[in-house]
């Protein structure tokens, strides 16, 4: 076999070039995932090494170099890294799955299986085994495109030696999607090595550019074209028991117990196409959100967590952007809790998701769940159920198309209050140029709603040019009144909206400064005037804002912000920014407002066992002042856990007849782990503009790949009378789910 040893010597640019393939051998050895490189067929294997810096610099050789390893058979992929550093001084924040990049030592190997360069599988070990699993998408161009809440089954392990740690891994095929009778797979790794300081990748990806970019890969080439792999046929069946009592209605004396079975099934059609099916799914084990003071005048929007919605989930939650957006898969089998601001669970029947690839350029999606009616919220039966497509066009473009229904079921017996559908289509043309230079989006949709209202659509339009000193960006969105997407995220409708903004790099010289980042954001909102309110003509203005950001980024890990941000706006709806006030007394729609606020941030070495963050702000709110202040810290005993408080305080200052606004947002957080399969995690949350304390506390037991047993304790109580305490809801619930192989 070839053998492969790359120059450290060489531009950044040039190595770029020359790892462009790696052959992949066939072995008919029995490998055991141990991390001690043991068998023959390792030897065998081309060795690829000669990475590149990222950070602090990024065009120079990696101070401790990587070689990888790779090999297969029929059923596994098998991947080795041997992880060079200057000492043996190897950081491991904790044994807990999903762990943190930035204060781990942890190698990732990123799998681009359809040589699309639009979407991803990740796998990543730190140095003492601990494993993560990702899914990447839109073409890995920012942070935001890796989702780490995706599981899967797969095997690996790592050894710490003297100078370096060695991990292997066993990923199945049945695991990952592909092409059957693939040749090429596209490859990227990227490590952090804490005790150099150093964050390191084998492509040679700049730091304009996110290290997950799927533009900067090489090629794996298979010795043979991939089969078809021999276990398409899943079985993750749960079954819970628990208890619940609510404090707050008398009635209630008791703990009611609960006991529920259900389950998924996966189905591979095809090695690159697969049919998820739920039955009763439950989510109690999934990790409560943290709690956020919004004191804005929209919706703000939390992340998914929940398995059966992640994987494609691009697919289906990427059209549009962040403001206007047809599909949000949280708005299904989840409500909040106006007390509390947690979540609720509503009963899914269940459903069936079918995604992946028809061909290398083709993917589909078909997403339908069946949600039980909600008596308590006179509410009936909803069937969700959504179609994508997304077509592949010149290298890294597509053209993608959306269909979601919101279909009510006996929606006559609850009168005007529920609309019998609510329908949304769109056609989207997403931008990614070859060379990574320019990025951009453009997407029309429109809703089918029964009511009268006028301008049911949205556009989009984003244009982005990026290079290492400079990005610019150019959007423009329009929501119209009519746009009702219930299956959606939009806060805002009624709006014609333009933001320029553009961000200048600076890579100083010294050894101090790793990267100084200057970025100025406009945005400017006009009214359509299509809602009925008359406050502001057709097409006047209604708000207009302006950001200023410095950042730097040191060396030696620590950053350090200053913002300015300013909003001039008129309200079109009485409005109470506290929340706490009297009925009557709020702000007149009508009324003009400018707010200022100006931030402050450092944080520190997040590498080091004990770390900080601060973030003090001040401003002009409402024609009076908002001053505050958001920090937290962590302390770490690796790798056993870790204990971290992160606290948010402010306080507003209207003046006239309101009341002074103090409000506390407490959330004490311990993670302990005893082993790479045993975790105990506690968070804590107290809010007191809802006087409320959150306490939630989560056993996992990992006992076989992909199969757990949870323990988890949820406990609320009202702190209005701050030193008496009041119990509100208290649930204990036991779960176990197995991931069966057929």
């Amino acid at each position: 076999m070839p053998f492969l040893l790359f120059s450290q010597h060489t531009a950044s640019a040039k190595k770029n070039e020359e790892i462009s393939q790696i052959h992949i051998r066939k072995t008919t050895d029995k490998i055991v995932i141990n991390g001690s490189l043991d068998e023959l067929s390792w030897r065998q294997s081309q060795l690829v090494s000669g990475f590149n810096q990222y950070f602090p610099k990024d065009n120079i050789d990696a101070i401790g170099d990587t070689e990888i390893m790779m090999c297969y058979d029929d059923n596994f992929l098998y991947v080795a890294a041997k992880c060079y550093s200057s000492g043996k001084n190897f950081r491991v924040e904790s044994l807990k799955r999903d762990f943190s990049f930035s204060t781990n030592d942890n190698v990732n190997f990123i799998f681009d299986t359809y040589l699309d360069r639009t979407n991803a599988f990740q796998f990543s070990l730190n140095a003492m085994g601990a494993q993560k699993e990702a899914l990447i998408s839109n073409g890995g161009k920012n942070s935001n495109a890796i989702d780490i809440s995706w599981d899967n089954k797969w095997y690996g392990d790592s050894k710490i030696y003297d100078g370096y740690w060695v991990c292997e891994l066993a990923i199945p095929f049945s695991s990952i999607r592909y092409k059957e009778g693939a040749s090429k797979w596209g490859f990227n790794c990227y490590r952090n090595d804490v005790q150099n300081n150093e964050i390191s990748n084998l492509t040679g990806t700049s730091r304009e550019n996110n290290l997950m970019n799927l533009n900067f890969t090489a090629d794996i080439v298979w010795e043979q074209p991939l089969k078809r792999p021999s276990q398409r046929v899943s079985l993750i069946p749960y079954t819970l028991i628990g208890a619940s009592r609510d404090y707050e209605i008398p009635s209630e004396t008791k703990f009611q117990p609960s006991f529920d079975v259900g389950g998924d099934v996966k189905l591979g059609i095809t090695s690159s196409l697969n049919l998820d099916l739920t039955i009763n799914p439950d989510f109690s084990q999934v990790e409560v959100d943290g709690q956020v003071n919004n004191l804005d005048r929209f919706e703000i929007s939390l992340p998914e967590k929940r398995q059966f919605f992640l994987e494609n989930a691009d697919l289906f939650g990427s059209f549009g952007t962040n403001s206007a957006r047809p599909f949000f898969s949280r708005r299904i089998g989840v409500s909040i809790d106006t007390l509390t601001e947690n979540n609720i669970q509503n009963t899914i029947y269940g459903g069936l998701r079918l995604s992946g690839k028809l061909n290398k350029r083709l993917r589909i999606g078909l997403l339908s769940l069946q949600a039980a009616s909600q008596r308590e919220n006179d509410l009936p039966s909803f069937n969700y159920t959504v179609l994508a497509a997304q077509q592949q066009v010149f290298d890294r473009s597509n053209i993608a198309f959306i269909l979601v229904n919101k279909q009510a079921f006996n929606s006559n017996r609850f009168g005007d209050s529920v609309d019998a559908f609510d329908r949304v289509a769109g056609i989207e043309y997403t931008l990614n140029t070859k060379n990574n230079y320019w990025l951009g989006k453009a997407s029309v949709m429109k809703a089918m709603t029964p009511d009268d209202k006028q301008m049911k659509y949205n556009s989009f339009f984003q244009l982005e040019y990026n290079r290492r000193r400079f990005r610019a960006e150019i959007v423009s969105l329009l929501v119209g009144d009519g746009f009702d997407a219930e299956v959606g995220f939009v806060p805002r409708r009624d709006i014609l909206m333009f933001s320029p903004e553009f961000d200048i790099r600076f890579f100083p010289k010294t050894k101090k400064i790793a990267q100084i980042t200057f970025q100025a954001d406009s945005r400017v909102f006009y009214k359509l005037g299509k809602d009925d309110n008359p406050i502001i003509e057709d097409f006047g203005l209604e708000e207009w804002q302006l950001k200023f950001d410095l950042k730097t980024s040191f060396s030696n890990n620590h950053n350090f912000d200053v913002s300015f941000e300013f909003k001039d706006f008129t309200l079109l709806r009485n409005f109470d920014p506290t929340r706490i006030q009297a009925t009557d007394l709020f702000f007149q729609s009508g009324t003009k407002h400018k707010n200022t606020v100006f931030t402050a941030s450092y944080e520190s070495d997040v590498r080091k066992a004990f770390s900080y963050q601060i973030s003090p702000n001040a401003g002009r709110f409402y024609g009076g002042t908002k001053v505050g202040i958001e920090g937290g810290i962590k302390y770490r005993f690796q790798p056993f856990g870790s204990i971290a408080m992160d606290c948010e305080y402010t306080k507003i200052d209207i003046g006239g007849n309101f009341k002074k606004a103090n409000f506390w947002l407490v959330g004490p957080r311990t993670e302990f782990t005893f082993s790479k399969k045993l975790f105990w995690t506690t968070f804590l949350q107290y809010n007191s503009r809802l006087n409320n304390l959150n306490i939630n506390t989560r056993l996992q037991w990992r006992f076989a790949p992909a199969s757990d047993f949870f323990l988890v304790w949820t406990d609320n109580y009202n702190t209005e009378v701050f030193s008496n305490f009041q119990k509100r809801n208290r649930a204990l619930v036991a779960k176990l789910t197995y991931w069966l192989n057929i």
